[in-house]
């Protein structure tokens, strides 16, 4: 499986959303494109560099996770989940 494989519904089925409205819907599948952006802006991967590593997967459903629990209040000054930037930074190509 690589990040583009995983869908709406999988990340439905992660968050636990037992029954999703048409809004959670359309949310997941934004935060999906904005967790994508991430990842690329982090990293400096494209896409393809993306599916390219298998550990991306849980870092995209823990990213989608995050924004779903905590969509309707951003704390400042909180610090990004350790797994995710352990995962992101072994595979950053634009460091300085």
């Amino acid at each position: 499986m690589k990040v583009s494989d995983i869908t709406v519904n999988d990340i439905v089925d992660y968050c636990r959303i037992e029954e999703p409205s048409e809004d959670d819907m359309k949310f997941i599948g934004q935060a999906m494109a904005a967790a994508k952006a991430y990842m690329r802006s982090y990293t400096g991967l494209n896409d393809d560099g993306i599916d390219s590593h298998e550990d991306f997967i849980i870092v995209f459903y823990v990213l989608i996770q995050d924004m779903y629990d905590n969509r309707s209040l951003y704390t400042e000054g909180k610090a990004l989940n350790n797994t995710v930037d352990t995962i992101l930074g072994m595979h950053s190509v634009n460091l300085l």
